[in-house]
């Protein structure tokens, strides 16, 4: 089976995305030029039931697109939970905010436009889990803000750490995007301060636990 009749079959036995979802689908291949980029029913739903597991209070998404992934997020919330997402691309704010209405979540959801390590430094805030999902050549600088903002036993999930293969391609690509993810993970799996794993979910979720200090 190859990796294409894979994804169908997952798909296929996994629960399917609601009209909201449909919705956000459809206007991100109207409306903008990369619609690969939307992380899909099968991680959305993956996100969605990790974080009802996890139960976190705040968490911080570094890299909104059109707000697929925060509205999966943030339905996976408890009655006082609230998500912070950042998005660089000011272009896609009103699709964004119309999804969030359209879901009903605009109060669990604050949108910031703008750089990612300017606005997260700005806010201050501390997370019990970060999703990332943005610029591939700066993960290794927003898992470490991501870390300085996490409370121990938090995690950080970040997304497309195969980068449909090539990160483990021989030779390795010398592209800035696929050496970015190659240096984050390469860097993750030997930080004494975590401990990872990660999952071959669609184009890979490293998943990311900061062990509290007396663990280091």
């Amino acid at each position: 089976m190859d990796s294409e009749q894979a994804e169908r079959y997952i798909e296929r036995f996994s629960c399917g995305q609601d009209s909201v979802l449909d919705w956000v689908e459809k206007q991100t291949h109207l409306r903008t030029n990369y619609s690969r980029m939307l992380c899909g029913p099968v991680v959305g739903k993956f996100l969605e039931m990790f974080v009802k597991a996890l139960s976190p209070e705040r968490i911080l998404e570094i890299g909104a697109f059109t707000g697929y992934s925060s509205i999966c997020l943030a339905r996976g919330l408890g009655r006082n939970g609230h998500l912070d997402s950042v998005e660089l691309n000011d272009e896609l704010e009103d699709l964004i905010l119309q999804g969030y209405r359209k879901a009903g979540l605009e109060e669990k959801i604050t949108l910031y436009i703008g750089d990612a390590k300017q606005t997260i430094e700005r806010l201050g805030h501390m997370y019990d889990m970060v999703f990332m999902d943005a610029n591939k050549r700066e993960y290794l600088a927003y898992y470490e803000l991501a870390l300085k903002h996490l409370r121990d036993g938090g995690y950080i999930l970040a997304d497309n750490v195969l980068w449909d293969g090539k990160v483990y391609a021989e030779p390795l690509p010398k592209d800035a995007q696929t050496m970015g993810i190659y240096s984050f993970n390469e860097f993750v799996a030997s930080d004494s301060r975590v401990e990872n794993v990660i999952v071959p979910l669609r184009d890979g979720m490293n998943l990311i636990r900061k062990l509290p200090v007396d663990q280091l």
